[in-house]
């Protein structure tokens, strides 16, 4: 009886707390309540990344998640009273990590950062968290003290014991209500604190480095996979003689110092849209099997942590490895490389820079071919010249790898900058589209879709009407750029959706993680990206079959120079002749054996390779976010002393009631 009092009781206090905190159906399960004690922000996290010097990035400084209060950055000048989330503006970023780097004090009460999202450097300063020279130690030159990149801040290279993440739109106008809300509190408690979720397993494990965190399990190498193809398709069983190789070649990747908002739409994605642009104009000329050079059309990935692409690639030709069967590094004539061009445009006027190593003359070809190209469009609007004689030598490219490699290779970078970068967001998040003019890179698309042919025809019977006639296809760029560089339509446009089903809408460039052996299928491993690029590139590079129709590769495809495009769409695809791979693109210091990878020494005479920083990402569970108020330690006291009241006065309550109840029952 004693327990059926006290159901009632807990029954009727229950029925009280509803109806003193409004309606029972509106908390109807533990979700229901989760959902209205805690805000999910949504962000983009600073992670943690090691090198085998140490570690970059940011992550918890323990085991367990950090609370803080928030409280708004004010100045350079401010102090704080105890550990706190800082709420840091857009145009504060470089001031706020320079101050927590020179004022330790702060920076052991910086508990984590939240950075606004918004416009970006209304000043004109720009923002970009890499070097000056950005990877200089790979330069085929001495002078590595020369500014590329004058307003690099290198703030994307130190290590931060606190947790860090970039706001979306949304959350930072959410953020700066709750840290007004907090600022205008004449009042300690209650408070509205961030929890933050970013704890890494080299953390927890207590591996500093890219070699003791691999032995440990606790990390992986970045890296991903490169794509080349050839036009026309290179048939390897033929007994002919090779023919020279024209070289052209761009970069899918890029850097940011937040993981997931890296598209470097300037940084890296111009040269690639107007790489696959020029290929699309060149595959529709007549003659593409009488030129007398091999166009060659190269796309490195993870190039913005050490070269990565380039490097592996050069290795793998060394070695023979079958991702390069067809190509002879012998056979390479000469090397253009299509970097940052979405910024050429000014006043109608499109003017690029040819950046070159050795003059050679190849090198010579190269550059008059350049000039002949622009000279073809019978106007003033595209320009091509030779970068100033007072750079110390080529700008960070991946050209770079290629000299210095063989300094005898011939090769020339086309860029939108002279003596340094004109892109103040140079590999950093408001690297968008908004960043690039899609009219520059139709410029550039078109100078060097020229400029190859005018190379791989050796001028043979060479006619303005017939240089007229490669033309870029506008509406092309302009969808590559809306596929690759915004979320609407994003990776779900009609572009891509006709050649693989990406797992994401939203685009990345960040380089990834090598999550299985490099000789696993790289369609199982590749990202978007490079999955849409293989595939763009194997269509628009192929030739037609032997029995003159394509047919569906449902059963795989007969010939050995024939590849599935679009298989991922449909289950089914089309086999085309096309010489299209795949290239792991990892370091050249690593080893993948038994199922997991370790470091190795450089080899004899490679230089990259000693210098190479073996850049490796930790593991993680989860990552998170979310905003909630809690109240003061003598309030939670106040409430559990007041807890332990009512359940004691109420266990009286039962006992008294059972007794009386007895006593009654007596009597009767």
């Amino acid at each position: 009886m004693a327990r059926g009092y006290l159901h009632l009781l807990l029954a009727l206090m229950l029925s009280s707390c509803c109806c003193l905190h409004g309606s029972s159906s509106s908390l109807e399960s533990v979700p229901d309540l989760v959902k209205a004690m805690y805000i999910v922000v949504d962000g983009y996290p600073c992670v943690r990344l090691l090198n085998l010097s140490g570690e970059i990035g940011c992550a918890n400084p323990g085991h367990e998640k950090v609370v803080a209060p928030i409280v708004k950055y004010q100045s350079i000048n401010e102090s704080l009273s105890r550990p706190s989330a800082i709420l840091v503006p857009s145009d504060d970023i470089i001031g706020f990590f320079n101050r927590v780097s020179s004022d330790l004090p702060y920076a052991q009460r910086v508990a984590g950062v939240l950075i606004e999202s918004g416009t970006y450097y209304q000043n004109g300063t720009g923002f970009s968290p890499v070097e000056k020279f950005p990877q200089a130690e790979f330069a085929p030159y001495k002078n590595v003290t020369y500014e590329w990149n004058p307003i690099g801040s290198n703030i994307m290279q130190n290590h931060y014991a606190f947790p860090v993440f970039l706001l979306s739109r949304n959350s930072t106008l959410i953020l700066r209500e709750v840290a007004a809300k907090n600022e205008n509190s004449i009042k300690d408690y209650p408070v509205d604190v961030a929890e933050f979720d970013l704890i890494m397993q080299t953390t927890k494990s207590g591996t500093h480095n890219s070699e003791s965190c691999l032995k440990e399990r606790s990390c992986l190498p970045l890296g991903g996979y490169s794509v080349w193809s050839s036009l026309p398709p290179i048939n390897i069983s033929s007994s002919s003689p090779a023919k020279p190789i024209i070289f052209a070649m761009a970069s899918v990747d890029s850097a940011s110092l937040f993981r997931d908002k890296s598209l470097g739409a300037d940084s890296s994605l111009s040269g690639l849209i107007a790489l696959l642009a020029a290929v699309d104009a060149l595959s529709h000329i007549d003659g593409v099997n009488d030129l007398r050079k091999q166009l060659v059309f190269m796309v490195f990935t993870g190039e913005a942590w050490g070269y990565l692409g380039s490097r592996r690639f050069l290795a793998e030709l060394d070695n023979v490895g079958q991702s390069v069967d067809g190509l002879n590094i012998t056979l390479i004539e000469q090397v253009l490389e299509i970097g940052s061009v979405g910024k050429g445009m000014t006043e109608g006027v499109a003017t690029f820079f040819a950046h070159s190593g050795e003059n050679s003359s190849a090198t010579m070809d190269t550059l008059n071919a350049l000039q002949l190209a622009a000279g073809s469009f019978n106007t003033e609007s595209i320009q091509i010249k030779n970068a100033s004689s007072s750079n110390p030598g080529i700008p960070p490219s991946s050209l770079m790898s290629f000299m210095k490699k063989n300094s005898s290779i011939s090769g020339v970078v086309v860029e939108e900058f002279d003596t340094a970068f004109s892109n103040k967001f140079y590999h950093s998040h408001p690297d968008d589209a908004s960043n690039i003019n899609s009219s520059s890179i139709v410029a550039a698309a078109s100078l060097v879709a020229r400029a190859l042919y005018i190379l791989a025809t050796e001028g043979s019977k060479l006619s303005t009407p017939t240089l007229q006639s490669i033309s870029i296809n506008i509406t092309l760029v302009n969808d590559l750029v809306g596929c690759l560089l915004t979320c609407e339509p994003g990776l779900s446009c009609e572009l891509v959706a006709k050649y693989i089903s990406p797992s994401q809408i939203c685009p990345n460039h960040y380089v990834g993680v090598m999550i299985s052996s490099p000789e696993a299928p790289p369609q199982q491993y590749a990202d978007d990206t490079s999955r849409f690029v293989w595939n763009f590139l194997a269509d628009r590079t192929s030739t037609p079959r032997e029995n003159g129709s394509n047919s569906d590769c449902s059963q795989g495809c007969e010939g050995v120079d024939e590849v599935c495009v679009g298989a991922e769409v449909g289950g089914r695809g089309v086999c085309v002749l096309s010489t299209t791979r795949y290239v792991p693109a990892y370091s050249t210091r690593l080893k993948f054996e038994s199922g997991y990878w370790s470091v190795v020494p450089a080899s004899h005479g490679d230089e990259m390779g000693e210098v190479d920083p073996v850049w490796t990402e930790s593991y993680w569970n989860t990552i998170g976010l979310r905003v909630y108020t809690v109240q003061s330690r003598a309030y939670d006291l106040n409430v559990l002393l007041a807890g332990i009241g009512v359940t004691f006065a109420s266990y009286v309550a039962i006992v008294f009631t059972r007794a009386t109840l007895m006593k009654v029952l007596k009597h009767d």
